[in-house]
């Protein structure tokens, strides 16, 4: 009987340590939770999530377009040009919407105005008049979009951001390099034709 007051003192001991560390546990959890949460805010406030949602939109009006270009072109290259920006842009499409939904960035469903434009268009014309105008866009784009990644390249304050403009920056390149040949063979076709 005398060894009974010693394992409930023994017991309430364990029940105490083990309280605490569940204490600790929690209250480093909250702290990895607060870190993650000032660090969605940061790339929020810094202009870090104004690049992602601009990047989404235009990725996603790259794809789209890249459609449109494997149907209504006329020009093999314009046609393979369509499937590259596909392919790659979709890719992109697919690591950028991971990144955000891991730091809680809501990216845009669906294309802005501006770029909604291109798509607008685009989707009527077929033929030649469909490659001029592509490609013609392409080149524009392209050359906007090498820029901003660069920005974000060397400006982007969050380090994933940073990373993901640093590896599709040359795709980009890619994109503007082919495009411009492109731009070339069509030019003299494309000296008359406006894009508003």
């Amino acid at each position: 009987m005398k060894k009974s007051p010693y394992l409930l003192a023994s017991l309430v001991v364990i029940l105490l340590m083990q309280a605490c560390t569940n204490s600790a546990n929690k209250a480093e959890s909250s702290s990895e939770s607060a870190t993650n949460n000032k660090d969605s805010l940061s790339i929020i406030k810094n202009g870090d999530a104004e690049f992602l949602k601009n990047a989404a939109s235009s990725g996603m009006m790259e794809v789209e377009l890249g459609k449109l270009a494997e149907t209504n072109a006329s020009h093999i290259r314009v046609k393979n040009f369509g499937s590259m920006m596909v392919k790659d842009h979709s890719k992109a499409n697919d690591e950028l919407i991971t990144m955000a939904k891991s730091k809680n960035i809501p990216l845009p469903e669906s294309v802005n105005a501006s770029h909604q434009k291109h798509i607008n268009l685009l989707k009527n014309r077929k033929g030649s008049a469909f490659d001029l105008t592509y490609i013609n866009i392409m080149v524009r784009d392209h050359k906007g979009d090498v820029k901003k990644f660069k920005g974000a390249a060397k400006d982007a304050v969050d380090t994933d951001v940073k990373t993901f403009a640093v590896e599709i920056l040359p795709v980009l390149q890619k994109h503007l390099d082919s495009a411009k040949a492109i731009h070339k063979i069509l030019k003299p076709a494309l000296d008359n034709v406006i894009i508003p």
